[in-house]
C-alpha cells in the first residue's frame, strides 16, 4: 500500500499571498513578491530611522528632530522596477545605509543575501543576521525566494558546452542528508573535475542522485559526452566496483588510474593496529617504486610476508593492479597528478567547509544551491595553471600522439 505523502506545513508567505493577492499566473506571483520585497525594504528603512532618532514610531521624541513623512523613490531590483517610500526627518540628517541617497539599484541587497548563503549561512542565520543589523528581519521564506533566483543560472552552468578534450578528469562523490517526503535520505553528489588543455582546473558538473553506483556514473559520463566532451586522456577514480566498465563504455580509449590512497584505505581497513605500521612500510615499497617491474617484485615480497595473516589485503592489490599501476607508465610530473584523487578531494573539503552548518538539507534544490555557490566561490581562485604545465602537455602529446 502506497504511503500517503505528508502534508506540508502552511508557509506564512504563501498564505499571505493567497489571502491578499489575486494570483492567476506566475507573473502575478512575481508582482506580489516584488510588493513584499518593497514592503520589507521600507520596514528596514523605518527601523534605521528609529535608530537614528533614538525613539520608535509612536514613542516620545528625545530631541526636536522628529519624523517628517516620506519621499518616493523608484529603484531597480531583480523583480523589476519598484517604488520605495523613504522615511524623512525634519533636520534632513537621516542617510539610510540600506538604500543610499543616490542608489538606484537594490539588486545588490539580494546579492549580499546570496553571498551569505554561499558562505554557508543557513536561511535562519541570514534572517537573524539581517534582523540584528536592521531590527526588521527577512523571513526564511523570503531568503529562500531570493536564493532560488540563481536556479536558472545553475541549470545553464550544468548544461553548458564543454571542451572536446580534457587531458585529466577526476571523478568522486560526496554524501549529504536530504529531507525527502518527510524522511531523511542519504544522497550522493557526483562530481567531475578536470584540467583543460590550458592546465586550468574546472568543475565539469555536479549531479545529485541516490547512493553512489556505477550505473549512475554511466549516466554522468554520457551527459559529459552529450555536452561535447569527446575524449579524456586519463581518468582518476576511487575503487567503486563497475566504475571501469562505465568509463570504458563511454570513453574506450581513456586510461584509468584508480586512486592509490583509496586503495590503501580500503585494503588496510581490517589490519590490526599492532601490524599497520610495519605493513604500511612494506606497502610503500610497492606504490612508491620507481618503475612497475620493481613494484611487482615488492608486491611479491609483500604477499610472501602478509598473505597468511591478511589475504584479503594482498588479494585487493593483486585484483586491482592493472588500474593501480597506470601511473608507472608516465614521468614523475604526470604521476604526481594522477596517482591519487587529491585534486578533487581538496575541492570536496572546500564544499564540506561551506556546508558543515547544514546537517540536513530540506530539498535537493537547497543542496544544489549551496554546492554551486561554494563551487563558484572556490573557482575564483583557480586562475593559475598547474606548475610545469608546458612540460606536461608536451609529454602528453607524445604519449597520446594524435589525440592532443
Amino acid at each position: 500500500m502506497a504511503r500517503k505523502r505528508p502534508e506540508k506545513k502552511s508557509d506564512p508567505i504563501v498564505k499571505y499571498l493567497i489571502e491578499n493577492y489575486e494570483i492567476n499566473s506566475a507573473q502575478d506571483i512575481e508582482e506580489a513578491l516584488k510588493d513584499l520585497l518593497s514592503g520589507t525594504i521600507e520596514g528596514l528603512l523605518k527601523a534605521e530611522l528609529d535608530e537614528h532618532l533614538d525613539y520608535e514610531y509612536g514613542g516620545t521624541p528625545l530631541s526636536l528632530n522628529t519624523r517628517n513623512g516620506n519621499s518616493t523613490k523608484k529603484v531597480k531590483s531583480s523583480y523589476g522596477e519598484m517604488e520605495i517610500d523613504i522615511p524623512r526627518d525634519r533636520e534632513s540628517s537621516f542617510e539610510p545605509q540600506l538604500l543610499k541617497k543616490y542608489q538606484k539599484d537594490i539588486s545588490n541587497i539580494e546579492n549580499q543575501i546570496i553571498s551569505m548563503y554561499a558562505k554557508g549561512m543557513t536561511t535562519r542565520d541570514i534572517s537573524s543576521h539581517i534582523k540584528q543589523i536592521y531590527g526588521f528581519g527577512l523571513s526564511e521564506s523570503m531568503v529562500t525566494q531570493i536564493t532560488n533566483k540563481i536556479l536558472p543560472t545553475i541549470e545553464e552552468w550544468q548544461n553548458r558546452p564543454l571542451d572536446s578534450i580534457y587531458p585529466f578528469v577526476f571523478l568522486d562523490a560526496i554524501h549529504y542528508n536530504v529531507r525527502e517526503n518527510g524522511v531523511i535520505v542519504k544522497k550522493a553528489v557526483y562530481i567531475a573535475l578536470g584540467y583543460n588543455k590550458n592546465g586550468l582546473k574546472e568543475v565539469l558538473g555536479m549531479w545529485v542522485g541516490e547512493n553512489e553506483s556505477a550505473k549512475y556514473w554511466l549516466m554522468v559520463l554520457n551527459q559529459l559526452k552529450e555536452r561535447g566532451l569527446e575524449d579524456i586522456l586519463i581518468v582518476s577514480t576511487d575503487n567503486l566496483p563497475g566504475f571501469t566498465q562505465a568509463i570504458e563504455t563511454v570513453y574506450p580509449k581513456t586510461e584509468i588510474q584508480k586512486c592509490v590512497i583509496h586503495q590503501i584505505r580500503s585494503s588496510t581497513r581490517y589490519v590490526s593496529y599492532k601490524d599497520i605500521k610495519e605493513l604500511m612500510t612494506d606497502l610503500k615499497k610497492v606504490y612508491r617504486a620507481p618503475k612497475e617491474e620493481t613494484a611487482l617484485l615488492q608486491l611479491d615480497l609483500f604477499k610472501d610476508k602478509w598473505n597468511d595473516k591478511y589475504p584479503s589485503c594482498v588479494r585487493s592489490w593483486e585484483n586491482n593492479w592493472a588500474e593501480l599501476a597506470t601511473y608507472f607508465k608516465y614521468p614523475q610530473e604526470i604521476r604526481t597528478l594522477i596517482y591519487t584523487t587529491n585534486a578533487i578531494e581538496a575541492f570536496n573539503r572546500q564544499l564540506r567547509k561551506v556546508t558543515k552548518n547544514k546537517t540536513i538539507f530540506p530539498t535537493d534544490f537547497a543542496l544544489v544551491k549551496s554546492l554551486y555557490l561554494a563551487m563558484a566561490d572556490a573557482s575564483l581562485k583557480w586562475t593559475s595553471r598547474i606548475r610545469g604545465w608546458d612540460k606536461i602537455i608536451s609529454q602528453l602529446s607524445i604519449y597520446f600522439e594524435g589525440r592532443i
